[in-house]
């Protein structure tokens, strides 16, 4: 088993734990944050399980049918959860709205405030563990439910602060229940604002997006380091996964023999997969021209530009 499954196992089991404790606190509590909590974690807990799946089948060796890999399986995976996050969100604003609009009582709060606080203190340890091998993996799946959990973090905390108020402010206020449906509007707001982060990072991939700048200007570092390359064109980056995939053209000296060029063309393969490893790279080397160069391409030697022109 690797690293990346046994912290997609150790999400699915801390989620299964604390959704059945706060759904039961939440319905004898009667408080719709402490229900909307219960239903977020019960969304957590479906990523974690999908998550644990996905980084399990993006594991796997490409094959004929697959021959780039299963790596997008995690893009889609973290962009379902995305969805899945908003989707809580909205049913927390219609709870908070019927409660407004009917009242209730809540009950119970020396409880709702314990599960709270144990809910926060699981999750930050939890999730740190996420975002930590998710780094070291570049797993897309495990850094959404990475921030699955940490958003849970801050909605605990926002709904043991309410509940605490209300606590506090029963004795001189008798609608102090009235903040619990607040707390709920607040943290389907938060809840909404991340799934929309997450749609965008882990959705871009889906479409083939190029690689981020800063990564894309390491590769210009690498492809112009070697005095050989006098200018490059037709490069194509996308990720798929953990793993990155780069396409690129390097144009020489038209004297460059066959010989030379293949180990010119390895050289930068082995530079590339030594900065950007898990990454699926291909090279083409042919000769100079400005034609060739063209708007688009990217000189590495200014002093072969004057000669080309």
């Amino acid at each position: 088993m690797t690293i990346k499954t046994r912290a997609a196992r150790l999400s699915v089991l801390s989620n299964l734990t604390l959704t059945l404790m706060k759904l039961a606190v939440g319905l004898m509590s009667g408080s719709v944050a402490i229900l909307s909590e219960a239903a977020h974690s019960a969304n957590d807990l479906v990523a974690a399980v999908m998550a644990y799946f996905s980084v399990r089948v993006a594991d796997v060796p490409a094959d004929r049918e697959h021959p780039f890999g299963h790596g997008k399986i995690e893009n889609l995976s973290g962009t379902i959860e995305a969805a899945l996050i908003f989707g809580v969100s909205i049913y927390i604003c219609y709870e908070a709205i019927q409660k407004l609009i009917f009242g209730g009582e809540v009950r119970n709060l020396s409880l709702g405030i314990a599960v709270m606080v144990i809910s926060a203190i699981v999750n930050i340890a939890v999730s740190r563990l996420l975002f930590r091998v998710a780094k070291e993996t570049d797993s897309v799946a495990l850094e959404a439910d990475a921030h699955h959990l940490s958003v849970d973090v801050y909605t605990s905390i926002a709904v043991f602060t309410g509940l605490g108020l209300m606590w506090a402010l029963r004795p001189i206020w008798p609608r102090a229940d009235v903040l619990d449906p607040i707390i709920g509007l607040i943290v389907a707001a938060i809840i909404a604002r991340v799934a929309f982060g997450l749609v965008k990072k882990a959705g871009a991939p889906l479409i083939d997006v190029g690689l981020p700048q800063p990564e894309l200007d390491k590769l210009n570092q690498i492809l112009c380091s070697d005095p050989r390359v006098l200018a490059y064109h037709k490069l194509r980056t996308r990720k798929s996964g953990g793993e990155r995939h780069v396409d690129v053209h390097l144009l020489v000296e038209n004297d460059l023999s066959l010989s030379e060029g293949h180990r010119l063309a390895e050289e930068v393969e082995d530079k590339i997969r030594a900065e950007f490893d898990p990454v699926h790279v291909i090279t083409h080397v042919e000769p100079i021209g400005e034609e060739e160069v063209g708007e688009t391409g990217v000189w590495c030697r200014l002093d072969r530009v004057d000669k080309a022109r």
